[in-house]
């Protein structure tokens, strides 16, 4: 995620390679990386950081108390922002984790960030001002689109948003099958697919309308649509995404819960 993040703020002129820089964990990962972006990447940062404004914080939540304590050990300066993409860490979490008053931002963004379409939210902690959420907001716009929030929505968007690609490759994936087994070629299929779900998309966000209306419009009387449709609720399709969204926020939420660090 991070790499898409860096990748979609490049691609979008926000910053230039030689005011961002990037840590990993190995020496080999940091030249894997430095190699794809063309921007600095060490395992050895603490020089860099008071000369730094922002940094993002993108490791997985079993390692953010060892990421933070680092960060906390090396100096950090008093006005450096910090935001987390960390999923199911709270801002308070966070603070408590750094144990100064720096400004925290929490976010929440997706891969499609990587070409521009993403969709992130995000929230500020106790010492994060205005100003520190229009900085993360215009970091995230660059990537697509970026919404401000209550905390307490969190983890319901992280199974949304935050997991939903995952969501639609599937059912992307099952289509362009589909297409297959009917007798087009898979590249076909897939192309199709991937246009037409993206094509729907835009639609609901360019009309404003609701997406049972824009369904209705496709959908004629004893028409291939309706039989289709008429399917899909037999298999319950509702039911099973909105079965998949419930489990996937519940394991949001515990990916937060304080561990012994």
């Amino acid at each position: 995620m991070g790499q898409a993040l860096i990748q979609g703020i490049l691609r979008g002129g926000l910053l230039t390679p030689d005011r961002i820089w990037a840590a990993t964990r190995t020496s080999a990962s940091a030249q894997a990386v430095e190699s794809t972006l063309g921007v600095p990447v060490t395992t050895r940062y603490e020089d860099r950081l008071p000369n730094t404004a922002i940094v993002l914080l993108c490791v997985k939540p079993a390692h953010v108390p060892s990421a933070i304590g680092r960060l906390a050990q090396s100096g950090l300066p008093p006005g450096t922002l910090l935001i987390s993409i960390a999923a199911g860490v709270s801002t308070a979490r966070l603070e408590q984790l750094l144990g100064v008053p720096n400004p925290w931002i929490r976010a929440m963004p997706n891969t499609p960030s990587i070409v521009g379409e993403g969709m992130t939210v995000i929230c500020g902690g106790k010492h994060a001002t205005p100003a520190h959420l229009e900085q993360a907001q215009s970091l995230f716009a660059v990537v697509g689109r970026c919404r401000q929030v209550d905390e307490q929505h969190f983890n319901a968007i992280t199974a949304l948003s935050g997991s939903g690609p995952a969501y639609v490759y599937l059912i992307i994936e099952a289509m362009a099958d589909a297409g297959v087994r009917v007798g087009l070629p898979r590249q076909l299929a897939l192309d199709l697919v991937a246009q037409t779900v993206g094509g729907a998309a835009r639609m609901v966000q360019a009309t404003g309308r609701h997406p049972a209306a824009l369904r209705d419009d496709v959908t004629t009387p004893a028409g291939c649509t309706i039989a289709g449709l008429l399917m899909l609720e037999d298999g319950k399709i509702r039911s099973v995404l909105a079965r998949a969204i419930e489990e996937a926020a519940q394991i949001a939420r515990g990916l937060g819960e304080t561990r012994k660090d």
